[in-house]
């Protein structure tokens, strides 16, 4: 079977220390990956409170999981050393920076860089909102009217007129342009259920969900995609499926059971919602409204809810959450994915939070699985 070739991206966490991410950076391009993308937190969604050493390696060289970087500073710093990678953010929301704001960045950003910046837009997380009195009420809705303002600002030929229920523009110049057609940014969406996926049909130039789900699924989901770009007279094919693809690779069997062992693999089985604990019989320690990591308030869990809560973890719920395996297993996982239209990996080795060996064993799997999707 001949499979179409295969783009990939890896994930910077965007916190400190800097020399890492740049250290990342330079790794990525090195082994041909296609797209480098930071996130967008004031706060990790990793909890303070378990943040030491037996939890991750990385507590010896920061104290608290919390020193997040801007994100566009960042990409702005990392641009010239990008070359022919893509920079992205995946994802910020409409909530903490106004539409025009965002299409200025990037704007902007497509000047610094080789090609398209890529924006992803998401719903918006409370961790991000609430500690800081972000208004966080009907978030698709702010999204849709986002993604109105942002098309109008980077197509604008003059000034942007707009009068919406969150947002309004009157006579607004947004005259700054892309250097060259083909680097004008791109907006991608953070979509998983029904009313993000059709927008990312009406709007996106990619879709790009966090959400690790079963192929037939993703088929399903991207099917969504695909008649809403289809209505509103758009080529579903010049929009870009992706999916952020988080996974533990172990050099043999022995080696991945006991990193599915180690607290901060555990903890991801967290972000989880109640009802996909409720299928594996288990109540979410979280509670029984939780609904994944749009509710994940870390920072408000004691040390030992945290640890009683990691200690809860389904263990088939983790290997349902994320990829598990050795770098053949999971390359055979993606693509099963890749035969159902995914052209866009964006790997995340969350084994690289256990040990110094570990991160590079994870991180040289990304390359080598990116080798091999990128030659089909």
């Amino acid at each position: 079977m001949t499979r179409p070739r295969v783009s990939a991206g890896i994930v910077w966490s965007t916190s400190a220390p800097i020399p890492a991410g740049r250290a990342q950076l330079g790794l990525a391009r090195a082994g041909g990956l296609d797209s480098f993308w930071a996130v967008d937190h004031l706060i990790s969604p990793f909890p303070k409170a378990v943040w030491d050493p037996d939890f991750t390696f990385l507590a010896k060289k920061t104290s608290t999981p919390d020193e997040a970087y801007d994100f566009a500073t960042m990409l702005g710093h990392l641009a010239g050393k990008a070359g022919r990678m893509r920079l992205g953010v995946g994802v910020t929301d409409p909530h903490r920076r106004h539409p025009a704001l965002l299409a200025q960045t990037f704007l902007t950003l497509s000047h610094l860089t080789k090609r398209a910046p890529i924006l992803a837009l998401g719903a918006g997380e409370r961790e991000n909102l609430d500690p800081y009195g972000i208004e966080h009420s009907q978030p698709v809705s702010r999204v849709e009217e986002a993604l109105q303002v942002l098309r109008a600002c980077l197509d604008a030929d003059g000034s942007v007129d707009f009068d919406g229920k969150f947002f309004q523009l009157d006579k607004a110049v947004m005259d700054l342009r892309p250097p060259r057609p083909d680097r004008a940014p791109q907006l991608w969406l953070g979509a998983n259920g029904p009313r993000m996926l059709a927008l990312t049909g009406k709007y996106a130039d990619g879709w790009y969900p966090w959400e690790l789900v079963p192929p037939s699924e993703y088929e399903r989901r991207l099917s969504i995609v695909t008649k809403s770009a289809l209505t509103a007279g758009r080529d579903p094919d010049r929009i870009e499926a992706a999916q952020v693809i988080t996974y533990v690779a172990g050099s043999n069997q022995q080696n991945v059971e006991k990193l599915l062992r180690s607290k901060a693999v555990r903890y991801l089985g967290l972000f989880a919602s109640a009802a996909e604990w409720a299928n594996h019989g288990v109540d979410h320690p979280l509670g029984p409204d939780y609904t994944g990591p749009v509710d994940l308030m870390p920072h408000r869990y004691s040390r030992s809810e945290m640890l009683r809560a990691i200690d809860a973890v389904p263990d088939e719920l983790i290997r349902q959450r994320m990829l598990v395996g050795t770098p053949k297993q999971l390359l055979s996982r993606i693509r099963d994915l890749v035969d159902v239209g995914l052209r866009h990996a964006v790997l995340v080795p969350a084994s690289a939070l256990v040990s110094p060996a570990d991160a590079a064993f994870g991180l040289g799997s990304a390359l080598w699985m990116a080798n091999r999707l990128r030659h089909g």
